[in-house]
């Protein structure tokens, strides 16, 4: 019987979880969900001066924006520095490890005078087979590993390849630092070993890592997982992601406006493919998705593919499910500040109203917002700059009649008020849209809105009529 299928996304917590992290949980999580394993969380919070409880927080609220669940409890690998000692002291017992004595002035000198000679092995193992006895007093060792010195390293990356190391470029590297405490090495090795991770996805920048991983596994007898390593984010010119490129933490793009479902499509198809579709369902992307899909070329971040795929998600969201979502956002921008004390009964349901229209329109949660302004608008409405242009003298004028024409309407509907204000345009020998357009600056302040008919029937009869009298002209 096979053994069930552990992934795991072990991420350092020294800042936001970032946009590459994310794709890397997403695809660790499609990869269990698709063969009915598990995916663990690990917080590798060895680097105790870098981890934060704000990053770890980040990371998990991150993650559960996403919809990223993970099995078990969070696994925090410092609470594990005894077991990866153990197995350091184990290494040293069995003879495949040894106690390094270099001072840092040593090692400094012989890191610079193999990389002047041009050498990528940088510890000359000068107390490989040294005696001990020969250390100097009160000096705390090291524990390194005696690391073959022959012969090459090979992982077969089920992204990547075969790739080979000539174990004479490789040095003997550290497991245990002179104050006791683990490196980062030792613990992903010990940590994934014990969690029964049988898959490592993960970023290409940790190949190198792979290889000095790999020499851990041989000299403990264990097995190695089967690696993956995908290949990095860039910008849309090619470049390392940067800040400017959308490197930015997933709370950023939850406060830009992006719903999670969106932003998840967006990033499983960030290096990953499945022939030309580009949209897909949650259970469609757990179903398709597979190691051989993952190309070996950086994927490039593009904000206006991300954007439009966003804008598909809203127009294709349930009504009341962007209403919720349009709440959950005002606590992270401040667009939405005073937006809050408005949300009551009335506005939800006007809200809930106007959202197939306004949902035409938006991109992001943000232009929602920006789009839903009239319901929210106090009186006397800021009126912008292009609205306040076409509210001339003769347009305020007109304006006075239209109320008057709409001051008889009823009931009030989208079709009643609409019916009225074409009546009237015929009458005044008028196109609609002269009517329309100063009816949509003296009722929302705006020169664009939703349907003019819409917005009259959202804000109902007594508002409209009391817009319309703030911006006529006096009779």
């Amino acid at each position: 019987m096979t053994s069930p299928i552990v992934t795991r996304f072990a991420p350092s917590p020294t800042g936001f979880l970032h946009i590459g992290g994310a794709r890397t949980a997403l695809f660790n999580w499609l990869y269990a969900k698709k063969l009915g394993g598990k995916m663990l969380l690990r917080i590798e919070d060895t680097d105790r001066e870098r981890s934060t409880e704000a990053a770890i927080a980040a990371i998990l609220d991150g993650l559960k924006w996403l919809e990223l669940d993970w099995d078990g409890e969070v696994i925090y690998q410092f609470s594990r520095a005894a077991r990866h000692r153990e197995v350091a002291e184990s290494l040293l017992a069995d003879g495949k490890a040894y106690h390094c004595y270099a001072t840092p002035e040593e090692l400094t000198a012989m890191r610079e005078k193999a990389r002047a000679e041009g050498r990528t092995r940088l510890y000359d193992g000068m107390w490989r087979d040294r005696d001990p006895a020969t250390a100097p007093a009160g000096m705390k060792p090291t524990i390194r590993l005696k690391a073959p010195q022959t012969g090459e390293t090979v992982i077969e990356d089920q992204v990547q390849g075969r790739v080979v190391w000539q174990n004479e470029n490789l040095d003997d590297l550290v497991l245990l630092r002179g104050d006791g405490t683990p490196t980062y090495m030792l613990a992903v090795v010990v940590d994934d070993h014990d969690m029964g991770v049988t898959h490592v996805i993960r970023g290409d920048d940790h190949l190198i890592n792979a290889a000095r991983q790999k020499q851990i596994y041989d000299a403990l007898g264990w097995d190695i997982p089967s690696m993956s390593h995908i290949p990095l984010i860039h910008g849309p010119d090619g470049s390392k992601l940067s800040k400017r490129h959308g490197a930015l933490g997933v709370d950023a793009y939850r406060a830009m406006g992006y719903l999670p479902a969106a932003l998840r499509n967006y990033l499983v198809r960030l290096g990953w493919s499945h022939g030309d579709q580009e949209i897909f369902s949650t259970q469609e992307m757990i179903d398709a998705f597979d190691l051989s899909g993952i190309g070996r070329s950086a994927a490039r971040f593009d904000f206006a593919k991300l954007e439009n795929l966003n804008g598909h998600y809203i127009r294709h969201a349930d009504d009341q499910s962007l209403v919720t979502q349009f709440e959950q956002i005002l606590d992270y921008v401040p667009e939405g500040a005073e937006l809050k004390p408005k949300l009551n009964e009335r506005t939800r349901a006007q809200l809930l109203q106007a959202m197939p229209s306004l949902k035409e329109r938006a991109k992001t949660l943000l232009e929602l917002i920006a789009g839903s302004y009239f319901i929210f608008a106090d009186r006397p409405l800021e009126i912008d700059a292009k609205a306040a242009a076409l509210l001339t003298p003769e347009a305020r004028e007109l304006i006075g009649r239209l109320k008057q024409a709409l001051e008889k309407v009823s009931p009030w509907s989208t079709e009643t008020t609409e019916t009225a204000m074409r009546n009237f345009a015929e009458e005044n020998n008028l196109k609609l849209g002269a009517v329309a357009q100063p009816l949509r600056a003296a009722v929302t302040g705006r020169t664009t809105s939703p349907g003019i008919f819409e917005v009259l029937a959202v804000l109902g009869r007594d508002e409209c009529l009391a817009r319309l009298g703030d911006q006529a002209a006096p009779p």
